[in-house]
């Protein structure tokens, strides 16, 4: 019986529950200086003064710099096809433009010390406009980077302007405000750097050990053989943790220049004002076709909040742009963009970067149009899904779907549901004029999963006492990597999960990688470390025909007994520790899987609310949700991905906001503001299993 789909426990999670992981914060590092920085406290100002006379005074201080004393020239755009004119410095220049920007940065003997010190900073400000509305950056009547002639960093153009509504029986027109949210990882940012003269160590919190070493090499001018960097345990990314923060690179920075170890750990509020937020869109939609249902025409028009500076944020339409049909066969279909800075913290990727935004985007509009063709949104999806037949395809937006069965997976969802009857319940509490009426929201979906089709490095080496050590490029915070790869490992080769060892996240052991971003990791990952399993067992097969003194080509694994013998010939068998007796030498094999495009997973959810209109309380009392990611290798960790984006879901569509006042300053900085769920806000979900393997890659995932 094979190993793969069946529902084995996490084997990472043992150590965790003990408290013996491993995160920055509690990483032992003697002698170390801690950084702390200044921030704006304004949105939007010249900088006139500055004087950290009482700060350089007090006992433990080393030192405060600013702008003027870090040798380094302020980073260009995220991407090369953004507006240059946009850059990023380090420590604010002459001028900041968010809550939160870094000013100074105090150097000390202990976090207490900086944390009271950076508070004596006097940083004078001459206040400057205040730009907060993406419709009025994009006016350009306030230039927030006057050198970049423009707020616009990024525009994705329509191909054409073409009226395609003009023969729709139905047309309607929707204003989305996909809202900004907070990451809000478990573990804050934090990092730790050493520098023996010549080598940069730098432990990270981080989604990739090796874009953190290549960040650090290029910025610091290092030869990135000599930066090393290690993740260990890392609390949570959603996407918010890929690449290098300045913060970051500024305590790489210092251990260079003060030749001793230096570390950084955010407060709550830090993070909350300065880690990358998402989202952030702002979306016109327009949708028409015939009275009974068929959708003919599409266009998506959207603005995108950068935030301050042009980070990764700002290219995420790019991806809203690739998914905006949807699952729709849709005729015409149009999108145009436009990313602007405004005064408010950078906005990155995550949880999706840029994918969801387009499924909210077209599920909002088709129910909208539903509403006014007066039919149930099911069947006006149904009339309009991307027929399975269809498929391999291209959309008019570039997207090369692999597989889907659209209608399969609403049908599914809806008979879990119990969908006709739920419908009767909410048209007789309706007529009833009950107090608590019920929603039914329905939404379907594709996503592009490792959407630029990157590939990934993985290794199996098998030990002396013949089990199995796996190194792999992608990045493990929380997903649950050790547990899939071990099984991948285990049924390739017999050899027990207990026996298998997995690492990753460190670049001196693991010279190059992808990281985990992307919805990409098992996929390439996973697949990279199976078909090195198989490279190590064609490599085996020929050490166990030497011992059994028969043909390679008669050799055949008993994953079972874990070990090799004779096709036809169960005794006698030679075990991967026999193997590695008989042999002193390696055997072990590596593999860089790059696979043939992107995957696109699908599906359809529905969820139950009930609404007192009295009180205008809202309750979640069902979540079903038929979830297509092609094989399951472990439906466990699979209920785990499922519970925690639909509860990040319930929580954007009824709590979790950014918001800022007039002034610019953050309204929700900590999680006593910040509308962060709970269990206690959420229902039990129901999840309905559904596979459909893309052929994409040998796990089918």
């Amino acid at each position: 019986m094979s190993i793969l789909g069946t529902r084995v426990v996490r084997i990472e999670d043992p150590r965790f529950l003990k408290g013996e992981g491993t995160y920055i914060g509690n990483l032992p590092m003697e002698g170390a200086l801690h950084l702390t920085f200044v921030r704006s406290p304004i949105a939007h100002a010249r900088i006139t003064g500055f004087d950290a006379s009482e700060a350089l005074s007090m006992p433990g201080v080393r030192a405060v710099w600013t702008a003027a004393d870090i040798d380094l020239p302020p980073a260009p755009p995220a991407h090369g096809f953004m507006n240059k004119g946009i850059v990023f410095p380090y420590l604010a220049i002459d001028t900041v433009r968010y809550v939160g920007d870094l000013v100074a940065v105090v150097v000390s003997d202990d976090k207490t010390t900086g944390t009271d010190a950076a508070e004596t900073v006097i940083v004078d400000y001459e206040p400057l406009p205040v730009l907060l509305d993406m419709d009025e950056s994009v006016k350009n009547e306030n230039l927030l980077h006057p050198d970049a002639e423009s707020n616009i960093v990024l525009t994705f153009a329509a191909a054409s302007n073409d009226d395609i509504f003009a023969d729709c029986e139905v047309v309607v027109d929707l204003t989305i405000e996909n809202q900004r949210v907070a990451p809000a990882p478990m573990e804050v940012r934090a990092c730790v750097s050493s520098w023996d003269g010549s080598r940069l160590t730098q432990w990270a919190c981080s989604q990739g050990a090796h874009g953190a070493r290549d960040g650090l090499a290029e910025i610091l001018g290092i030869d990135k053989a000599n930066v090393r960097v290690i993740t260990p345990d890392v609390g949570g990314g959603f996407g918010a943790k890929s690449g290098v923060y300045p913060e970051e690179i500024l305590v790489g920075w210092a251990t260079r220049k003060l030749g001793v170890p230096v570390r950084w750990t955010e407060t709550r509020t830090e993070n909350m004002v300065s880690m990358g937020h998402g989202r952030a869109q702002r979306q016109r939609t327009r949708m028409g076709g015939t009275r009974d249902g068929r959708i003919t025409a599409y266009r998506l028009d959207l603005l995108q909040d950068a935030g301050a500076y042009a980070r990764a944020g700002a290219v995420l339409p790019f991806m809203t742009r690739m998914m905006a049909g949807g699952v729709y066969d849709i005729a015409n279909v149009q999108f145009e963009s436009h990313s602007v800075v405004t005064n408010t913290t950078p906005t990155v990727a995550y949880r999706g970067a840029g994918r969801p935004e387009a499924t909210a985007a077209i599920e909002r509009t088709i129910d909208e149009f539903a509403r006014v063709c007066g039919i149930d949104p099911a069947e006006v999806r149904r009339k309009n899904y991307i027929a399975p037949s269809a498929f391999p395809l291209t959309t008019s937006m570039g997207a090369k779907y692999d597989s889907g069965e659209y209608a399969a997976a609403l049908e599914l969802a809806l008979n879990a549901a119990g969908y006709e009857e739920l419908r009767r319940d909410q048209a007789a509490r309706r007529a009833s004029n009950s107090p608590v009426q019920i929603g039914i929201g329905l939404a379907s979906y594709v996503e592009t999963t490792n959407p630029m089709g990157s590939g990934d490095y993985g290794a199996v080496e098998i030990t002396a006492d013949g089990g199995a050590i796996i190194r792999t490029g992608s990045s493990s915070h929380g997903q649950g990597h050790h547990t899939a790869w071990s099984m991948i490992v285990s049924q390739s080769t017999g050899i027990p999960m207990n026996k298998i060892e997995f690492r990753f996240g460190d670049t001196d052991d693991i010279d190059h990688g992808g990281g985990t971003g992307g919805s990409r990791s098992l996929q390439v990952g996973g697949s990279a470390a199976k078909l090195a399993a198989d490279a190590v067992i064609e490599k085996a097969r020929q050490r166990a025909a030497d011992l059994l003194e028969a043909a390679v080509e008669d050799i055949v694994i008993d994953t079972v007994r874990g070990g090799f013998h004779v096709k036809g010939s169960p005794t006698p068998v030679r075990t991967w520790a026999d193997l590695m007796v008989a042999v002193d030498a390696p055997l072990e094999a590596e593999i860089d899987f790059v696979p043939e495009g992107a995957t696109f997973p699908f599906g359809t959810h529905v969820c139950v609310v009930e609404v007192d209109i009295e009180t205008g309380s809202v309750g979640v009392v069902r979540h079903i949700a038929c979830d297509d990611a092609g094989t399951i290798i472990n439906p466990l960790l699979v209920d785990g991905q499922v519970h925690g984006g639909v509860a990040q879901g319930i929580a954007q569509a009824l709590l979790e906001v950014v918001e800022y006042d007039p002034e610019g300053n953050p309204i929700k900085s900590n999680l006593a503001d910040y509308g962060f769920i709970s269990a206690a806000e959420l229902p039990s979900f129901e999840r309905v299993p559904m596979e459909t393997p893309t052929p994409r890659n040998p796990l089918g995932a």
